[in-house]
Protein backbone atom coordinates (compact mmCIF):
# COMPACT_ATOMS: atom_id res chain seq x y z
CA UNK A 1 0.00 0.00 0.00
CA UNK A 2 1.07 3.43 -0.87
CA UNK A 3 2.78 5.73 2.01
CA UNK A 4 -0.18 8.25 3.07
CA UNK A 5 1.74 11.50 2.31
CA UNK A 6 2.53 10.23 -1.49
CA UNK A 7 -0.62 9.13 -2.04
CA UNK A 8 -1.82 12.27 -0.80
CA UNK A 9 -0.15 13.75 -3.28
CA UNK A 10 -0.78 11.99 -6.27
CA UNK A 11 -4.15 12.96 -4.77
CA UNK A 12 -4.38 16.70 -5.11
CA UNK A 13 -2.81 16.56 -8.53
CA UNK A 14 -6.04 16.32 -9.97
CA UNK A 15 -7.17 19.78 -8.02
CA UNK A 16 -8.16 22.21 -10.84
CA UNK A 17 -8.29 19.83 -13.44
CA UNK A 18 -11.30 19.64 -16.16
CA UNK A 19 -13.62 17.02 -16.21
CA UNK A 20 -14.99 17.86 -19.01
CA UNK A 21 -18.11 19.44 -20.34
CA UNK A 22 -21.26 17.81 -21.40
CA UNK A 23 -24.98 19.24 -23.02
CA UNK A 24 -28.08 18.72 -21.51
CA UNK A 25 -30.56 15.59 -23.72
CA UNK A 26 -33.38 17.57 -23.63
CA UNK A 27 -34.10 21.30 -23.35
CA UNK A 28 -36.26 22.24 -19.92
CA UNK A 29 -39.43 21.48 -20.67
CA UNK A 30 -43.24 20.87 -19.24
CA UNK A 31 -43.18 17.07 -19.00
CA UNK A 32 -40.23 16.78 -16.53
CA UNK A 33 -40.88 19.68 -14.67
CA UNK A 34 -44.51 17.73 -14.21
CA UNK A 35 -42.96 14.66 -13.30
CA UNK A 36 -40.75 16.50 -10.62
CA UNK A 37 -43.23 18.28 -8.77
CA UNK A 38 -45.74 15.18 -8.66
CA UNK A 39 -42.96 13.49 -7.11
CA UNK A 40 -41.78 15.77 -4.70
CA UNK A 41 -45.52 16.92 -3.90
CA UNK A 42 -44.78 20.69 -4.80
CA UNK A 43 -48.65 21.89 -5.76
CA UNK A 44 -46.82 25.60 -6.48
CA UNK A 45 -49.08 26.01 -10.09
CA UNK A 46 -45.64 28.50 -11.10
CA UNK A 47 -44.54 25.12 -12.35
CA UNK A 48 -46.88 23.65 -14.54
CA UNK A 49 -50.19 26.25 -14.72
CA UNK A 50 -48.85 29.31 -17.52
CA UNK A 51 -52.11 31.14 -16.58
CA UNK A 52 -51.36 31.22 -13.09
CA UNK A 53 -47.46 31.75 -13.84
CA UNK A 54 -47.91 34.46 -15.96
CA UNK A 55 -49.66 36.65 -13.27
CA UNK A 56 -46.03 36.03 -11.19
CA UNK A 57 -43.16 38.13 -10.86
CA UNK A 58 -41.52 34.87 -13.14
CA UNK A 59 -44.47 36.01 -15.91
CA UNK A 60 -44.34 32.38 -17.63
CA UNK A 61 -43.49 28.50 -16.09
CA UNK A 62 -40.31 28.42 -14.34
CA UNK A 63 -38.84 25.18 -13.06
CA UNK A 64 -38.16 24.13 -10.03
CA UNK A 65 -34.69 25.37 -8.92
CA UNK A 66 -33.37 22.44 -7.29
CA UNK A 67 -33.70 20.46 -10.39
CA UNK A 68 -30.70 22.50 -11.77
CA UNK A 69 -28.68 19.20 -11.86
CA UNK A 70 -31.55 17.23 -13.69
CA UNK A 71 -31.45 19.12 -16.54
CA UNK A 72 -27.83 17.80 -17.85
CA UNK A 73 -28.04 14.69 -15.88
CA UNK A 74 -27.19 11.49 -17.67
CA UNK A 75 -29.77 8.72 -17.51
CA UNK A 76 -28.94 5.51 -16.67
CA UNK A 77 -26.66 4.51 -19.73
CA UNK A 78 -22.70 3.96 -18.65
CA UNK A 79 -20.70 7.36 -20.01
CA UNK A 80 -18.44 5.75 -22.85
CA UNK A 81 -15.21 4.01 -21.39
CA UNK A 82 -12.99 4.63 -24.47
CA UNK A 83 -11.66 8.36 -23.46
CA UNK A 84 -11.28 8.28 -19.70
CA UNK A 85 -11.59 11.82 -17.75
CA UNK A 86 -10.05 12.77 -14.98
CA UNK A 87 -12.06 12.31 -12.68
CA UNK A 88 -12.00 8.42 -14.32
CA UNK A 89 -8.50 8.54 -13.70
CA UNK A 90 -8.93 9.89 -9.83
CA UNK A 91 -11.89 7.22 -9.30
CA UNK A 92 -9.84 4.51 -10.55
CA UNK A 93 -6.26 6.29 -8.23
CA UNK A 94 -8.30 5.91 -5.28
CA UNK A 95 -10.03 2.71 -5.28
CA UNK A 96 -6.33 1.03 -6.07
CA UNK A 97 -5.76 1.92 -2.73
CA UNK A 98 -8.64 0.45 -1.69
CA UNK A 99 -11.25 3.11 -1.32
CA UNK A 100 -14.04 1.17 -3.57
CA UNK A 101 -16.99 2.83 -1.37
CA UNK A 102 -19.02 5.78 -2.62
CA UNK A 103 -21.36 7.85 -0.68
CA UNK A 104 -22.67 11.18 -1.33
CA UNK A 105 -22.27 13.56 1.45
CA UNK A 106 -23.45 16.99 0.47
CA UNK A 107 -24.75 19.31 -2.54
CA UNK A 108 -24.54 22.95 -2.67
CA UNK A 109 -26.36 25.16 -5.47
CA UNK A 110 -26.30 28.47 -5.96
CA UNK A 111 -28.63 29.69 -8.93
CA UNK A 112 -27.85 33.00 -11.05
CA UNK A 113 -31.71 33.27 -12.62
CA UNK A 114 -34.73 30.68 -12.96
CA UNK A 115 -35.38 28.69 -16.21
CA UNK A 116 -37.66 28.94 -18.40
CA UNK A 117 -39.01 26.47 -20.99
CA UNK A 118 -37.09 26.02 -23.81
CA UNK A 119 -33.68 26.67 -22.01
CA UNK A 120 -31.09 24.33 -22.91
CA UNK A 121 -28.32 23.84 -21.15
CA UNK A 122 -24.21 22.83 -20.32
CA UNK A 123 -22.48 21.75 -17.96
CA UNK A 124 -18.72 22.42 -17.29
CA UNK A 125 -17.20 20.14 -14.35
CA UNK A 126 -14.11 20.76 -12.17
CA UNK A 127 -12.10 19.02 -9.71
CA UNK A 128 -12.03 21.09 -7.01
CA UNK A 129 -10.60 19.06 -3.89
CA UNK A 130 -9.20 16.72 -2.55
CA UNK A 131 -9.20 15.88 0.97
CA UNK A 132 -6.59 14.24 3.24
CA UNK A 133 -7.94 10.65 4.76
CA UNK A 134 -10.40 10.88 7.22
CA UNK A 135 -11.77 8.72 9.75
CA UNK A 136 -15.54 8.29 9.58
CA UNK A 137 -18.37 6.57 10.82
CA UNK A 138 -18.43 4.69 7.58
CA UNK A 139 -14.71 3.90 7.42
CA UNK A 140 -11.26 5.59 6.38
CA UNK A 141 -11.91 7.64 3.41
CA UNK A 142 -11.01 10.70 0.86
CA UNK A 143 -14.15 13.56 0.38
CA UNK A 144 -13.65 14.38 -3.25
CA UNK A 145 -15.32 17.73 -4.17
CA UNK A 146 -16.53 18.46 -7.45
CA UNK A 147 -17.14 21.94 -9.15
CA UNK A 148 -19.90 22.22 -11.56
CA UNK A 149 -20.62 25.28 -13.93
CA UNK A 150 -23.97 25.48 -15.41
CA UNK A 151 -24.89 27.66 -18.82
CA UNK A 152 -27.44 28.08 -21.38
CA UNK A 153 -25.49 26.40 -24.76
CA UNK A 154 -25.83 30.57 -25.89
CA UNK A 155 -22.72 30.67 -23.28
CA UNK A 156 -25.32 32.67 -20.27
CA UNK A 157 -24.45 31.22 -16.93
CA UNK A 158 -27.61 30.32 -14.98
CA UNK A 159 -26.01 28.49 -11.59
CA UNK A 160 -23.33 26.58 -10.02
CA UNK A 161 -22.93 23.55 -7.70
CA UNK A 162 -20.45 22.00 -5.58
CA UNK A 163 -21.19 18.07 -5.18
CA UNK A 164 -19.27 16.64 -2.32
CA UNK A 165 -18.89 12.37 -2.40
CA UNK A 166 -16.86 10.17 0.38
CA UNK A 167 -14.71 7.67 -1.34
CA UNK A 168 -14.13 5.35 2.12
CA UNK A 169 -12.74 1.72 2.32
CA UNK A 170 -15.15 -0.97 3.44
CA UNK A 171 -14.83 -2.28 6.63
CA UNK A 172 -12.99 0.26 8.36
CA UNK A 173 -15.91 2.01 10.19
CA UNK A 174 -17.18 2.47 13.56
CA UNK A 175 -19.50 -0.50 12.94
CA UNK A 176 -16.94 -2.57 11.87
CA UNK A 177 -15.03 -1.47 15.27
CA UNK A 178 -17.40 -3.04 16.95
CA UNK A 179 -17.92 -6.74 16.07
CA UNK A 180 -21.28 -8.41 16.94
CA UNK A 181 -22.09 -5.72 19.31
CA UNK A 182 -24.48 -6.00 22.21
CA UNK A 183 -27.86 -4.88 21.49
CA UNK A 184 -28.38 -2.44 23.99
CA UNK A 185 -24.98 -0.73 22.42
CA UNK A 186 -27.03 -0.44 19.60
CA UNK A 187 -27.07 3.65 19.19
CA UNK A 188 -30.27 5.58 18.53
CA UNK A 189 -32.26 6.20 15.15
CA UNK A 190 -30.56 9.50 14.05
CA UNK A 191 -32.73 12.44 15.26
CA UNK A 192 -35.38 14.17 12.78
CA UNK A 193 -34.45 18.40 12.31
CA UNK A 194 -37.62 19.54 14.24
CA UNK A 195 -38.03 22.96 13.57
CA UNK A 196 -41.22 25.42 15.08
CA UNK A 197 -43.04 24.48 11.46
CA UNK A 198 -43.12 20.75 12.49
CA UNK A 199 -43.24 20.52 15.96
CA UNK A 200 -46.84 19.86 15.56
CA UNK A 201 -46.61 16.65 13.53
CA UNK A 202 -43.70 14.55 15.73
CA UNK A 203 -45.95 15.68 18.89
CA UNK A 204 -48.46 14.38 17.55
CA UNK A 205 -46.92 11.04 16.19
CA UNK A 206 -45.47 10.27 20.51
CA UNK A 207 -49.29 10.37 20.45
CA UNK A 208 -49.96 7.76 17.61
CA UNK A 209 -51.94 10.25 16.02
CA UNK A 210 -50.90 11.00 12.35
CA UNK A 211 -51.96 14.33 11.35
CA UNK A 212 -51.80 16.60 8.27
CA UNK A 213 -50.80 20.14 7.77
CA UNK A 214 -54.24 22.28 6.18
CA UNK A 215 -54.20 25.85 4.57
CA UNK A 216 -57.08 27.57 6.86
CA UNK A 217 -57.08 30.33 4.21
CA UNK A 218 -58.28 27.25 0.89
CA UNK A 219 -58.15 23.95 2.45
CA UNK A 220 -55.76 22.46 0.97
CA UNK A 221 -53.69 19.63 2.81
CA UNK A 222 -49.75 19.88 2.44
CA UNK A 223 -46.79 17.90 3.33
CA UNK A 224 -44.39 17.90 4.95
CA UNK A 225 -44.96 21.06 7.05
CA UNK A 226 -44.29 24.49 5.82
CA UNK A 227 -45.29 28.39 6.65
CA UNK A 228 -46.48 29.39 3.63
CA UNK A 229 -49.58 27.40 1.34
CA UNK A 230 -48.56 26.86 -2.52
CA UNK A 231 -51.76 27.15 -3.39
CA UNK A 232 -53.18 30.69 -2.34
CA UNK A 233 -50.42 32.24 -0.03
CA UNK A 234 -51.82 32.00 3.76
CA UNK A 235 -49.73 31.60 6.23
CA UNK A 236 -52.80 30.19 8.38
CA UNK A 237 -52.84 26.59 8.88
CA UNK A 238 -54.14 24.30 10.88
CA UNK A 239 -54.31 20.29 11.16
CA UNK A 240 -56.45 17.46 10.51
CA UNK A 241 -56.21 13.81 11.62
CA UNK A 242 -55.35 11.11 8.72
CA UNK A 243 -57.26 7.45 8.76
CA UNK A 244 -53.82 6.16 8.43
CA UNK A 245 -54.35 3.90 5.34
CA UNK A 246 -52.93 4.26 1.83
CA UNK A 247 -50.87 3.12 -0.87
CA UNK A 248 -47.09 2.18 -1.63
CA UNK A 249 -46.25 5.46 -4.44
CA UNK A 250 -42.60 4.44 -4.72
CA UNK A 251 -40.17 3.09 -2.86
CA UNK A 252 -36.38 1.66 -2.37
CA UNK A 253 -34.80 -1.13 -0.50
CA UNK A 254 -31.24 -0.01 0.74
CA UNK A 255 -28.82 -2.48 1.58
CA UNK A 256 -25.47 -0.24 1.76
CA UNK A 257 -24.18 1.91 3.19
CA UNK A 258 -25.63 0.93 6.49
CA UNK A 259 -25.62 3.02 9.75
CA UNK A 260 -25.84 1.31 12.79
CA UNK A 261 -29.00 1.93 13.91
CA UNK A 262 -31.01 0.96 10.95
CA UNK A 263 -31.83 -3.41 10.23
CA UNK A 264 -30.84 -4.11 6.38
CA UNK A 265 -32.70 -4.44 4.15
CA UNK A 266 -34.50 -1.43 4.87
CA UNK A 267 -36.93 -0.69 2.68
CA UNK A 268 -38.25 2.92 2.45
CA UNK A 269 -41.56 4.00 0.94
CA UNK A 270 -43.18 7.21 -0.22
CA UNK A 271 -46.73 6.69 1.09
CA UNK A 272 -50.18 8.23 -0.61
CA UNK A 273 -52.35 8.52 1.63
CA UNK A 274 -55.59 8.55 1.28
CA UNK A 275 -56.46 12.39 2.14
CA UNK A 276 -53.67 12.61 -0.86
CA UNK A 277 -50.71 14.19 0.63
CA UNK A 278 -47.57 11.94 0.97
CA UNK A 279 -44.90 10.78 3.23
CA UNK A 280 -41.88 8.89 3.57
CA UNK A 281 -41.74 6.08 6.12
CA UNK A 282 -40.37 2.53 6.59
CA UNK A 283 -42.50 -0.59 5.46
CA UNK A 284 -42.91 -3.06 7.71
CA UNK A 285 -44.90 -6.56 8.27
CA UNK A 286 -43.42 -7.73 5.07
CA UNK A 287 -40.27 -9.29 2.85
CA UNK A 288 -38.57 -6.05 1.25
CA UNK A 289 -38.46 -8.04 -2.00
CA UNK A 290 -42.42 -8.24 -1.96
CA UNK A 291 -42.84 -4.50 -1.78
CA UNK A 292 -44.82 -3.52 -4.75
CA UNK A 293 -46.05 -0.14 -6.27
CA UNK A 294 -49.31 0.73 -5.49
CA UNK A 295 -49.74 -1.73 -2.68
CA UNK A 296 -52.32 -1.21 0.18
CA UNK A 297 -51.05 -0.55 3.48
CA UNK A 298 -51.93 1.34 6.95
CA UNK A 299 -49.97 2.77 9.66
CA UNK A 300 -48.62 1.07 12.40
CA UNK A 301 -46.25 2.91 15.41
CA UNK A 302 -43.00 2.47 15.76
CA UNK A 303 -41.25 3.65 19.37
CA UNK A 304 -37.94 3.84 18.73
CA UNK A 305 -36.69 5.25 21.88
CA UNK A 306 -38.14 6.93 24.85
CA UNK A 307 -38.09 10.00 22.79
CA UNK A 308 -38.94 9.18 18.99
CA UNK A 309 -42.02 7.10 17.82
CA UNK A 310 -42.21 7.76 14.07
CA UNK A 311 -44.83 6.09 11.54
CA UNK A 312 -44.32 3.07 9.54
CA UNK A 313 -46.56 1.59 7.38
CA UNK A 314 -47.08 -2.37 6.93
CA UNK A 315 -49.53 -4.27 4.44
CA UNK A 316 -53.31 -3.35 4.68
CA UNK A 317 -55.16 -5.91 6.21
Amino acid sequence: MTDKHSFLAKLKEFEGREVGTQDGADEVNQAMIRHWVEAMGDQNPVYTEPDVAAKTVHGQVIAPAVMLQAWVMRGIAPRPSANPSAQDDLMALVESEGFTSVVATNCEQEYDRMLHLGDHLRNRTVIDSVSEEKATGLGVGHFITTRVEYETLDGEPVGRQMFRILKFRPGTGRQAAKAEPEQHDRPKRPRPAITLDNKFWFDAATEHRLVIQRCSGCGVLRHPPRPRCDKCGSYEWDAVEAGGRGTVYSFVVNHYPQVPAFDYPLAVGLIELEEGTRLVANIVGIEPADVTIGMSVEVEWVEHDPDLTLPAFHPAK
